[in-house]
């Protein structure tokens, strides 16, 4: 796990890459890679690459990078982890031709392998990735990022040349680097708590997104392609029976669980107590010498929006024996991360569980682990959430009751007129009104109607009669062009795995653990387990709609405490809801006032209005924004 930059100067441009231009960008990201440093500058200064190294497999100086062949004609420089290097390391010796310098390096197994294959390589790669290539012999660039987006890379074009890093803020080192707000990344931020790749809040600033490569020639032009689709890729499972593939779910996440313990440094697990940590702990605990480092995150006092979980927690360390760790967070915990918080995500990412995750963290390094596993994933491909259970009840209805569309206008204009036009009923309404899905993802932030209220009277006439389904509707055609099944419950999880796990989930964990120069591995989103859960057929993840993880609670039956099964679902949360009307709410207060004061993109009296009728959560999505735009724009 590292922190990667570099630079194409392209041709004609009088930009030269050189080795401080390099370093600044590399060495804002110590965080991410504290055991190491590299660079590397073309001789002609037209290109270079950056490297900050977290050691984590094959802990020797001849595995440092950047990473050259053996003529030095290929240059790598990767953040990630290759899980099976072994096995193509094997391939690529029985087929002759490389030489190596390291024992078991899987940087240099990517070296090798594109020479082999080109890019096509990456088909080999089990995962996850952030790459950047250079290609002397052909003279390209290439970046690719992995099929799920676990790992975060930015590119930008600006004065002759093309930059990209691990994070934004490396970018910005660059004193060239424009700092202006993408209003079309902000519109869609409030739909979605992030923004849909390629955008970010940095006008100029793309990300790539997930399951894409692309191709940057010396001319300056660029070619991106996504080489993996999870509902192409499903496997076709429905003349199975439902014990079948409980059984082989179950051996697919072993066999993903033991890919992500391999390491030459200690490994742990994050542990709710909920159903896909403890799996993660009980598979992780089998064959090891030694207790697993479990840790678990709770708070002080009590809260209704949130109760703590460490009960559960403890039952699962008990029961495989973990060496178990536990921290309390206060509200002052909150308060004092903030700045740390908005520094590490480069950009907004409005879910206040990047606080647990970054103590949570913290508490795995402070206790000597550097990797640990976490559970996202598991809702997204199981039916996991009980909120989804409505979307998908109203997308049944929007399909298989002939309701005209004048008859849903109508309904729409009496919500209007009692002024019922902010709530959700009137949200899906509208969609269905438009023909559009109903789910848009997982993470919803603000209706239509709340968005464009809280817009400045500008951005409000700017994006009159519009909405975030621009950014859905693209995700929606792949869907079904590529489904061959498509399904209501296979697009809400095709939804998921296309922007809210690579942009906000996965986002979260990333700058959070790394933050602490930590590495999270995903057991539940190995392409593989992937390809293998989308293909399970809707009603042994369903039933009758009222049981959740059916087919997964099934296949880990006896691996984990009953208890844990059979009790309610409840997320990795925070109280934010009541901190908001404590210590927080003033802050927050004033944090969006001077915002709104000094920018045009809110209506003050709109946001100030989220505080008197109890929009506390909501609150919370504009006072990141409003902490990024002071740290990142107005600050610089």
């Amino acid at each position: 796990m590292c922190g990667i930059a570099g630079a194409l100067a392209f041709a004609g441009s009088r930009f030269e890459v050189t080795e401080p231009y390099l370093v600044a960008m590399r060495d804002v990201m110590a965080h991410r890679g504290p055991d190491g440093t590299g660079v590397w500058v073309a001789p002609d200064c037209r290109a270079g690459l950056a490297h900050r190294r977290l050691s984590i497999i094959d802990l020797s100086e001849s595995a440092n990078q950047p990473m050259p062949n053996e003529d030095g004609s290929v240059q790598v420089v990767f953040n990630g982890e290759i899980y099976n290097h072994a096995e193509i390391r094997r391939e690529l010796e029985s087929r002759g031709g490389h030489r190596w310098r390291t024992d078991h390096s899987d940087t240099e197994v990517i070296v090798h392998a594109f020479e082999e294959w080109g890019i096509e390589c990456v088909h080999r790669f089990r995962g996850m990735f952030a790459i950047g290539i250079w290609d002397g012999r052909s003279r390209e660039l290439w970046l690719v990022r992995d099929r799920i987006g676990v790992k975060p890379l930015y590119w930008s074009v600006h004065h002759g040349r093309l930059a990209f890093a691990s994070e934004i803020k490396a970018l910005l080192q660059d004193p060239e680097q424009p700092r202006a707000v993408d209003e079309e990344a902000l519109f869609h931020y409030l739909s979605f708590l992030t923004t849909p790749a390629p955008m970010t809040l940095f006008a100029g600033i793309s990300k790539l997104p997930n399951a894409t490569w692309m191709r940057v020639r010396e001319d300056g032009s660029t070619e991106q392609r996504r080489y993996w689709d999870p509902a192409e890729r499903a496997e076709d499972l429905s003349g199975v029976s439902e014990s079948e593939v409980a059984e082989r779910l179950l051996e697919e996440l072993r066999t993903s669980v033991r890919l992500r313990k391999v390491a030459d440094v200690p490994v742990g697990v994050f542990l709710s107590g909920g159903i896909d940590s403890s799996t993660n702990a009980a598979l992780f605990s089998e064959g090891e010498g030694g207790p697993v480092k479990t840790f678990s995150i709770g708070y002080e006092g009590e809260y209704a929006s949130y109760q703590n979980e460490l009960h559960y927690a403890r039952l699962m360390a008990g029961r495989v024996g973990a060496e178990h760790h536990e921290l309390l967070l206060t509200p002052h915990d909150l308060i004092d991360f903030l700045p740390r918080m908005v520094w590490l995500q480069d950009e907004p990412i409005a879910d206040p569980v990047c606080v647990p995750v970054y103590y949570v963290s913290k508490l795995a390094r402070d206790n000597g682990v550097i990797v640990c596993q976490v559970g996202e994933g598991s809702d997204e491909l199981f039916y996991g959430y009980p909120w989804w259970k409505t979307r998908l009840d109203l997308q049944r209805w929007h399909d298989t009751v002939p309701v005209p569309r004048f008859v849903k206008r109508a309904m729409l204009a009496g919500l209007r007129a009692v002024g019922k036009d902010r709530g959700l009923l009137y949200e899906y309404l509208s969609r269905s009104a438009r023909g559009e899905r109903i789910f848009w993802g997982g993470a919803e932030a603000f209706t239509d109607t709340m968005k464009h209220r809280l817009l400045s009277p500008r951005l409000r006439k700017r994006f009159a009669g519009r909405t975030s389904w621009e950014a859905v509707e693209p995700i929606w055609e792949r869907y079904r062009s590529s489904a061959a099944q498509p399904s209501r419950l296979g697009w809400m999880s095709y939804m998921d795995l296309s922007l809210r796990l690579p942009e906000l989930l996965l986002m979260r964990v990333d700058k959070m653990s790394m933050g602490v120069s930590l590495e999270g591995r995903v057991p539940f989103l190995d392409h593989k387990f992937v390809e293998f859960a989308m293909g399970i057929p809707e009603r042994m993840k369903v039933g009758d709609g009222r049981e959740f993880k059916r087919i997964l609670k099934r296949a880990v039956c006896g691996l984990i405490p009953d208890e844990l099964i059979d009790r309610p679902k409840q997320g990795f949360g925070v109280p934010v809801y009541e901190w908001m009307f404590a210590e927080l709410g003033d802050r927050a207060r004033q944090e969006l006032t001077e915002f709104c004061d000094e920018t045009d993109y809110l209506d003050k009296a709109e946001v100030m209005r989220l505080f008197e009728s109890g929009y506390q959560s909501e609150a919370w999505y504009l006072l990141n924004l409003a902490l990024w735009w002071k740290r990142f724009v107005r600050d610089g």
